[in-house]
């Protein structure tokens, strides 16, 4: 009994044995690989077992578009080409990483003598690119009391950059109950969109802000801009009003004075209005067609 189970067992493992040898069989050491932009990265293709001598072996990039040849016919091409070789006896490595290279690619191992002749793994690339330099915004000056917003942008670095604000080069923490030194502030700090918003600023908020965008793959920081915080003047602003209120009435009553003593008054002589001068003994005047114009009627009477 025991020797019917023992070839029972052989037989299996060699039946086995001889479908593996016949069988394309592919694996990597790395599933989900990254790399900094401009530096290199492997993605490992391995044939663990293979009959077939000459295999042919492709490699696709695999995007929204679609798939792409990266590898094929031996010969690098498409988004690689001239930046990638293939280690044999599959693997392919990426000399020059870039950013537009973050995509799933597939490799791809046909084995025509094999019994199982076909086989493919798929890998996930990932390019870090470091942030550069954000774009801050930070008030020059804030009226005491008054709300503030400091806003912080880079869209650059991958993967999305998270946001850090500092005053005077110290971190301020996104809960200010957290810190004795932030404990009085009020305002609220958004690291996923880079906002520092202040509900009503205190003179103790005044000073140098600076913003800082990071990732896996570094930071980066904009340069720091100084934010003032100054006192309302009401009662300047008040005086200023009253003032102008003066200025106004004493104008008024000016105009009003000029126009009683007749200053803006204008009378115009017209033709309507010409008195005919009185007659004088013994002579006539005759008005002719034109006004103004006089001529004798009669000789004198003595």
């Amino acid at each position: 009994m025991a020797k019917t189970r023992l070839a029972c067992l052989l037989t299996l493992l060699s039946t086995h044995c001889y479908f593996s040898v016949l069988a394309i069989v592919l694996k990597t050491n790395n599933e989900s690989p990254w790399t900094d932009e401009f530096d290199k990265i492997e993605l490992s293709c391995l044939i663990e077992s293979i009959s077939t001598t000459n295999p042919r072996i492709e490699w696709k990039k695999i995007t929204n578009e679609g798939p792409s040849y990266v590898y094929f016919d031996k010969k690098i091409s498409g988004d690689l080409e001239n930046r990638a070789l293939i280690r044999e006896p599959a693997t392919l490595l990426i000399t020059n990483a870039t950013r537009s290279d973050t995509a799933k690619y597939r490799c791809e191992v046909t084995a025509a003598d094999d019994q199982r002749s076909f086989d493919e793994i798929v890998i996930d690339l990932v390019v870090r690119v470091k942030p550069v330099v954000p774009k801050c915004s930070v008030p020059k000056s804030v009226p005491f009391g008054k709300s503030a917003e400091l806003s912080c942008v880079e869209e650059e670095g991958f993967p999305k950059s998270q946001y850090q604000w500092f005053k005077n080069r110290e971190e301020i923490p996104e809960d200010p109950k957290t810190s004795l030194k932030f404990f009085n502030s009020s305002y609220t700090l958004n690291a996923e969109t880079g906002t520092l918003k202040f509900i009503a600023v205190r003179k103790e908020d005044a000073d140098e802000y600076f913003c800082r965008a990071k990732n896996d793959a570094g930071y980066s920081e904009c340069p720091p801009q100084r934010m003032e915080v100054y006192d309302i003047d009401v009662l300047g602003i008040l005086m200023g009003v009253l003032v102008v209120v003066i200025v106004l009435l004493c104008i008024t009553a000016g105009i009003c004075c000029a126009y009683k003593r007749g200053y803006f008054s204008s009378q115009k002589q017209t033709g309507n209005n010409y008195k005919v001068p009185a007659k004088g003994d013994g002579v006539d005047y005759v008005r002719t067609e034109d006004e103004g114009d006089f001529r004798h009627k009669s000789s004198f009477v003595i």
